[in-house]
């Protein structure tokens, strides 16, 4: 599947858009606030190399997208904050988050009421693959 990235609409396959979107967050922030020592390098590397971790952050990161989007969507007067008990349930649940998040990314604050509601998003629906080759993605491991 390509993808259109500049504004001469040329295809992108998804591989190059993700090494260009890293390339353009520019130098990353330093892990640590001093030089880790090579026996502490290494315990965080087997930390980091486990699959829970990585559940860990992909959570850690739905939970602040969804506390970003709700105090925007509060603060805007697109709900109140006693509209929030019904997301409850939803927030509970790790899988419950994730969707609630991948809304959240899918729609603008000024439709927090659909998704505070509970109403089904219509105007979501799944996409399918299209052309002859699949879409491609190149892992990098660092």
């Amino acid at each position: 599947m390509a993808i259109n990235w500049s504004n001469n609409l040329e295809p992108v396959q998804l591989n190059d858009l993700l090494e260009r979107l890293e390339g353009a967050f520019g130098e990353e922030e330093p892990f640590a606030g001093r030089d880790l020592s090579v026996d502490e390098v290494e315990a965080l590397q087997k930390v980091f190399a486990d699959s829970g971790h990585q559940r860990y952050l992909q959570d850690q990161v739905n939970r602040q997208i969804i506390r970003d989007y709700l105090i925007n969507a509060v603060m805007l007067g697109y709900v109140s904050a006693q509209d929030l008990v019904n997301l409850a349930p939803q927030m509970a649940t790790r899988e419950g988050r994730a969707a609630l998040s991948l809304q959240m990314l899918m729609l603008g604050v000024d439709q927090a009421a659909e998704i505070v509601a509970g109403t089904p998003l219509a105007h979501l629906k799944p996409l399918k693959p299209e052309g002859e080759r699949p879409s491609y993605i190149k892992l990098i491991e660092k």
